[in-house]
């Protein structure tokens, strides 16, 4: 079931995407050929105008066939070269190319505000006095990598109930703990194993889930030299907001998450230069399923949000100048613009088919990392 669910969410994020081009492409009088749901081979297709919209076989995303986006001598010189991507204006191609990411953020902007309408968890100091909230509960909202928290399974949405001393749990027992009780229980008894119970689903829809217990031994170097398990946290509550103020926040939460994408790819980039590995940090179509599974567990709220927030790299990863990649063909535009003059199309073609090779090298060696997280964890 995760799995369909994978591929729902990522047939909507990449028609989303594809639509953006399509209709902008549409507008601007540029030739559509085809509109596809997924990807060849064809199931089957019908025209409408000079448009052709197919169904095809493989459930991953779709495509959009815009006329001069490969530039050749019929687009650019053909009878129809008048309707091609290519001969169009640099303003025209450029509103074409930027249109997919930006139905990406409107696409997550969307979610996320009807997130807030219907109730999206939300850290306590955010919440203002005309919002409606649940309860706040204690979640986990990190796991550091290579640390006791992630080696005892402890996960994001796990809710903290209690810690205790292993040894003598009957007299050291914190119950319904804050962020700073845990942290000063670490401080105080970090040097002895420690019991914590949590709870993990549904939350804030049902409060019989059932409690579970890890034990997990302190160390220090996660935190410079103080004792930790490796996890942040935060009071979180169910908040809800009427229309308006749901689209404003649902606005802000997207640009907010929008800046920290941006901010870490480039910081994963530079890692990169400076010859530090950077796949431990990337996660890819294997891993995505497993994240989709964590958050369809959790509750919708969960998988609306995280649908959102991959909606939101999406966008950000093709802004990136990269040939095959919407930032790289908008790199070549401006290229164009600065030499007074079209860039041959044998080597803007050969460029992009480079890149989509490299690209697709790229994600095989993720997905390969995927798989060794996911069986030798």
């Amino acid at each position: 079931m995760t799995v369909v669910i994978f591929l729902i969410i990522l047939a909507i994020l990449i028609l989303s995407h594809e639509f953006g081009h399509f209709i902008v492409a549409k507008k601007s009088g540029i030739r559509v050929d085809e509109f596809g749901l997924g990807f060849p081979p064809k199931l089957f297709g019908w025209k409408r105008g000079e448009t052709e919209y197919s169904l095809n076989i493989l459930p991953l995303g779709g495509f959009v066939k815009i006329f001069g986006e490969n530039p050749d001598e019929e687009s650019i010189s053909g009878p129809d070269a008048s309707r091609s991507l290519v001969t169009k204006p640099k303003h025209i191609q450029a509103a074409v190319l930027v249109a997919g990411v930006a139905c990406n953020l409107i696409l997550a902007w969307l979610l996320i505000s009807v997130g807030f309408m219907v109730g999206l968890p939300t850290p306590v100091d955010q919440i203002v006095a005309s919002d409606k909230s649940t309860a706040a509960h204690l979640l986990i909202t990190t796991v550091a990598p290579n640390s006791p928290a992630l080696a005892a399974g402890l996960k994001s949405g796990d809710e903290l109930m209690a810690i205790k001393v292993a040894a003598k749990p009957e007299v050291s027992t914190v119950a319904n703990p804050t962020p700073e009780l845990i942290r000063q229980f670490i401080e105080q008894n970090g040097k002895e194993k420690l019991l914590l119970e949590y709870r993990r689903g549904k939350i804030f829809k049902n409060s019989n889930v059932p409690v579970q217990t890890v034990e997990l031994q302190p160390v220090i170097g996660l935190v410079g030299d103080k004792l930790a398990i490796g996890i942040g946290m935060d009071l979180i509550a169910n908040v809800s907001k009427s229309f308006f103020p749901a689209l404003w926040q649902g606005l802000l939460l997207t640009g907010r998450l929008a800046y920290l994408t941006v901010t870490s790819l480039i910081g994963l980039i530079g890692q990169a230069f400076m010859g530090e590995s950077v796949l431990s940090n990337i996660t890819g179509p294997v891993g995505l399923v497993g994240l989709v599974g964590d958050a369809s567990n959790l509750g919708f709220i969960y998988l609306l949000s995280f649908t959102a927030f991959i909606s939101i790299n999406l966008a950000v990863v093709n802004l990136v100048p990269f040939p095959a990649l919407d930032g790289g063909r908008l790199l070549f535009l401006l290229i164009e613009k600065i030499k007074g003059s079209a860039i041959n199309p044998k080597v803007a073609n050969t460029l992009n088919l480079v890149g989509f090779g490299l690209l697709l090298l790229f994600m095989a060696v993720v997905t390969y990392g995927d798989l060794i997280k996911l069986f030798w964890k």
